[in-house]
């Protein structure tokens, strides 16, 4: 008697494997986490759900990440996958306007997966999901999925939705606190009509379109099921179309779609996401058919010069494998991130983690005023630096369990700062480094001392990660590490103004153009110049030139260095040289 192929595959043997470090999830910060471990020789496996690695940053699309622009925040993991992205991305990373940095996400995705292949102690297993984890009392030890089974010491969930925290029985928060719980001045006094429609932030299901020349006709975008065009109408009415196409342009003329007005954020009864798996698969199907109308609208609207772009994700396909998550379900962690605490980031003593994007909610087709964080520096608005504390990342009461995503232990306001790519890179990396000491030193994540895992970032080999944020000091100061431990042993010391009593030091510019202009000041951090008879913005992620900026005067004749953006209409300064000044910093025959 033959048996049926069901029947034979119910009788295959379940496999085991056992590894020191497991990750869950190939997000942004499970990704870090996973080669950060390895990286300090830990045996380590992470799985994935999809063939990328990299989630916001390459399978869920979002190749323009926010926050931590600045150069003193571009440390750690984060930092060199500038660098690589720099080195691997034809026609740079000055595209649109949403991002200083933009980038195809399978360049992204190349980098991750090269950086796996790097290290033998890193097992990568791809299209997998958890459906168990395993417990020993209050242990956590490993994780079952559909035909094997991982034994780990420590467990780290990198889920894009905090999966293992439901499956592991750990306290979990999802949806809004009210303004009694934390007393944040941006939380609800009481439940509302929105915290009701909108249990969490919209998320977007990222599609990339392209632009294929004004004389060319792009394939027809079909329309979805029950497509009604007007969900999108008014899309770009306060920009206009070249502003709004120019919002997420990425390198070769491909444009990212990922609009909060009228456009692709979808959050229709978003509790179905962490309800039961058909009741995530249905929203999942609506949020990519709401994507699919929007592009389709676009199409309608600006012609059939775009259209959908040719091989960027897997299977050839313009639309990413997964929603951009917003929210996750959040760690009820020993600790918890608030918005007073980003709001008012003096207290360094257990940070682990940088960050500095302003708080930005997305609630479609409704507003929601948040306390502002916000500062002007550099010619330009850029969010405030707060800090991550370590202990955000582990439960109040589960051993050998860390959170390394957008569900560390954080209120639904302070997420929204908390979410961005950036941050989420260095949690992650935190979390990486935390869970190989606790292998090394043979201990729980929870009784890890917090100096020896800052200790370990500040000075890891491959990737030092800056814990104390100093808009002054830039990653290639020569008194970078003393600064930052400086801080560490005195945070009573640290400046309320961010800025330490470090020398300044010049900057080599890299693939820049050199410019002679006249310099306008219109207000404080507000500068502008005329090239061929337009005016662009000057702006600068350089501590250095920001300080120029500031004693230069309306009138004065500059020689700059510096990369022109024709979406956002500014010059990234990279290096000048006032009239006033004794000498340039450096001659243009040097500058490529």
């Amino acid at each position: 008697m033959k048996l049926s192929y069901s029947l034979v595959n119910a009788y295959k043997p379940m496999k085991y494997l056992n590894t020191d470090i497991l990750v869950v999830g190939g997000g942004t910060g499970g990704t870090v986490a996973a080669i950060q471990a390895a990286r300090r020789g830990i045996n380590t496996i992470i799985v994935s759900e999809t063939p990328w690695l990299g989630g916001m940053l390459t399978s869920a699309g979002v190749s323009a990440p926010d926050g931590n622009e600045l150069l003193p925040f571009q440390t750690g993991i984060w930092g060199a996958f500038l660098r690589s992205l720099q080195q691997r991305q034809p026609g740079g990373l000055n595209n649109a306007w949403v991002s200083m940095f933009t980038y195809n996400p399978r360049i992204g995705a190349e980098i991750f997966a090269d950086w796996v292949q790097e290290l033998p102690n890193l097992s990568w297993i791809k299209n997998q999901i958890p459906r168990e984890v395993l417990h020993q009392n209050n242990r956590v030890t490993g994780v079952k999925f559909a035909d094997f089974v991982i034994q780990a010491k420590i467990t780290l969930d990198g889920t894009e939705l905090g999966d293992l925290l439901p499956l592991a029985e750990i306290p979990y928060r999802w949806g809004w606190e009210l303004q009694a719980e934390f007393n944040e001045p941006s939380a609800p006094p009481s439940f509302n009509e929105l915290t009701s429609k909108y249990p969490v932030q919209a998320p977007t299901w990222v599609v990339i379109l392209q632009d294929y020349g004004k004389e060319a006709i792009a394939p027809q975008i079909p329309p979805p099921p029950h497509y009604n065009p007007e969900n999108f109408t008014g899309a770009w009415d306060n920009y206009g179309a070249e502003k709004f196409l120019n919002y997420g342009r990425l390198p070769g003329n491909l444009l990212m779609l990922n609009w909060p007005i009228s456009g692709n954020d979808y959050g229709v009864n978003l509790n179905r996401l962490v309800a039961s798996a058909k009741e995530r698969k249905q929203v999942l199907q609506e949020a990519y058919f709401h994507s699919q109308g929007f592009a389709h609208f676009i199409q309608n609207q600006l012609g059939r010069r775009y259209g959908l772009a040719q091989n960027i994700f897997p299977n050839h396909s313009a639309f990413a494998l997964h929603p951009y998550y917003r929210e996750s379900r959040r760690l009820q962690g020993k600790v918890t991130v608030t918005e007073n605490n980003i709001l008012f980031s003096n207290n360094n003593s257990n940070a682990i983690a940088i960050g500095n994007y302003p708080n930005d909610h997305h609630y479609p087709h409704s507003q929601f005023t948040l306390k502002p964080k916000s500062m002007r520096w550099g010619g330009r608005l850029t969010g405030t630096a707060f800090t991550i504390p370590y202990h955000s990342l582990i439960p109040s009461s589960t051993l050998g369990f860390i959170a390394c995503e957008k569900n560390i232990s954080v209120s639904h306001i302070a997420n929204g700062c908390t979410r961005l790519q950036p941050v989420v890179m260095n949690i992650g990396q935190a979390a990486g480094m935390a869970a190989a000491l606790c292998i090394e030193l043979n201990c729980e994540p929870w009784e890890l001392e917090v100096r020896k895992l800052q200790e370990a970032l500040l000075t890891d080999s491959f990737a030092p990660a800056a814990i104390i944020p100093l808009l002054n000091l830039p990653p290639q100061h020569p008194d970078w590490l003393y600064w930052q431990l400086y801080y560490l042993n005195n945070p009573d010391a640290y400046p309320l103004d961010g800025n330490c009593p470090c020398q300044e030091m010049s900057f080599m510019p890299q693939n820049s153009n050199y410019y002679q202009l006249i310099f306008q000041k219109h207000s404080y951090q507000n500068y502008s110049t005329i090239i061929n008879q337009q005016t662009w913005q000057l702006i600068t992620l350089n501590p250095q030139v920001n300080e120029q900026f500031l004693h230069c005067q309306t009138g004065q004749l500059m020689e700059v260095w510096g990369q022109l953006n024709t979406s956002g209409n500014w010059l990234v300064v990279e290096s000048l040289k006032c009239s006033s000044s004794d000498q340039f910093p450096f001659p243009p025959e040097q500058i490529s």
